[in-house]
């Protein structure tokens, strides 16, 4: 799925990354729990979390994510954003929870990254 359908599908505001919206996410995983997301990271997958922090950007970096949805509305100061702007890592924000823009992008054909393969 392209970022530009995400945005589209989460009625998400482009934080940072505007020239990047024709790139593929291979998956999607949610958590505000950095930690858990390092466990397997999968290169090219979509983040969504809560936490505008940057643990947030960091653990994109390391686990290679393609993007950051920042969910409830969520925007992160301009140090986050210069942030993962050197690490040419797009943001976005969707006024849907959590859970909803999951159910959103999982109807639309995007999957969850597996943690077991």
């Amino acid at each position: 799925m392209k970022l530009s359908e995400v945005i589209e599908i989460l009625k998400a505001e482009v934080i940072s990354g505007e020239d990047k919206l024709d790139i593929e996410v291979s998956g999607g995983a949610a958590s505000d729990l950095m930690s858990d997301l390092l466990r397997k990271p999968k290169e090219g997958s979509l983040l969504l979390t809560g936490l505008t922090s940057i643990q947030a950007i960091n653990t994109s970096v390391i686990g290679g994510m393609a993007a950051i949805v920042f969910v409830r509305g969520k925007k992160p100061d301009n140090a986050i954003v210069s942030l993962a702007e050197k690490h040419m890592i797009p943001i976005l924000s969707t006024p849907f929870n959590m859970f909803s823009s999951c159910g959103r992008l999982y109807a639309r054909g995007l999957r969850s990254i597996t943690w077991l393969s």
